[in-house]
């Protein structure tokens, strides 16, 4: 059917929140816009007259073509080289979604995200679509084609799974802040007592470069192995100035709604290091360099006002 101009205007208005949503859902950005844009297509071709409610309509397209996304993605990354994270957003980036309440800022965190991999993707789509889109038990029934109470004990399931990977408590953001700048300061210095002592016992350390950049596949554990590797990332050496290119500069500003380090250089996000700072230290870091995953995130910063740099890598 011939696509009308209101047509076009009602689903340009849905397309953030479709975004936002298939983000949380698939842990990509770029994948998230194609879902959004495999929705559109979808609407495109539907007899949208006889469509009665078009936001739950497009909710249940969109959420079922991430469905069979994720069912897809367990098996490419049987493949993907190294380990997989997913992709950080800066703050201010549109995808992160809403975030007027306490569970909609967690449901997009980039902790909660690497959790949310653990989930079978009808628990992934019941937790996003209650805690972070607010659906009710009856409507996500709908959305995902099941009763009510198997939602709501997919949601219970998911919720408690992701509980139990949140056992810290978290800091404020200008602790955290201050945590943060300490440690890289500290690793820039080249000693790693003064790192030790900003991580807590079982710290872990992952990085993800999809084979374009050098990451161990295997985290880091414990506190000791964690410093010597974060002091290593910010030794001289050539292989690093060659690999990178240049000299880069760090700075400390936020990431899916949290404390961050963003390496930029000559204008381009090469590194963002997102940390988990509880009231005992720093329990994790997962530095995403896949450049494939950072480009985004380069649009952001061109467009952004990120102050100055804590430090320099003279590489």
């Amino acid at each position: 059917m011939a696509v009308t101009v209101r047509d076009v205007d009602r689903f340009e208005a849905a397309r953030p929140r479709l975004e936002a949503l298939a983000y949380r859902l698939l842990g990509s950005a770029s994948e998230a816009e194609d879902a959004a844009q495999e929705t559109y297509l979808r609407w495109q071709a539907a007899d949208t007259g006889r469509i009665e409610v078009p936001e739950a309509w497009l909710t249940k397209v969109l959420t079922n073509h991430c469905l069979n996304q994720l069912a897809s993605a367990r098996a490419r990354r049987e493949t993907y080289v190294g380990a997989w994270l997913p992709e950080p957003l800066l703050a201010g980036d549109p995808m992160l979604g809403p975030a007027g309440t306490a569970e909609q800022r967690e449901s997009v965190s980039y902790a909660v995200l690497v959790l949310l991999e653990r989930l079978s993707p009808n628990e992934r789509a019941v937790y996003v679509l209650k805690e972070a889109f607010a659906y009710s038990h009856r409507e996500i029934a709908e959305i995902l084609d099941l009763s009510e109470s198997a939602s709501q004990q997919l949601f219970h399931r998911a919720r408690r799974h992701v509980a139990e990977g949140r056992t810290r408590a978290e800091v404020d953001e200008a602790a955290a802040r201050r945590v943060v700048t300490e440690f890289l300061l500290a690793a820039a210095s080249g000693r790693t007592e003064p790192l030790v002592a900003l991580l807590t016992e079982d710290a872990t350390a992952l990085g993800d470069g999809g084979g374009k950049v050098p990451a161990r596949a295997a985290a880091f554990v414990g506190a000791k192995a964690v410093a010597t590797f974060m002091r290593g990332l910010f030794t001289p050496g050539r292989a690093k100035r060659d690999l990178v290119g240049g000299s880069p500069a760090v700075y400390v500003t936020a990431a899916n709604g949290a404390v961050a380090a963003v390496a930029v250089l000559d204008g381009r996000v090469v590194g963002i290091m997102c940390p988990e700072v509880g009231a005992d230290g720093i329990a994790a870091f997962r530095n995403q360099v896949n450049p494939d995953k950072l480009a985004r995130a380069t649009r952001r910063w061109a467009a952004a006002d990120h102050g100055e740099p804590v430090l320099t890598v003279a590489f």
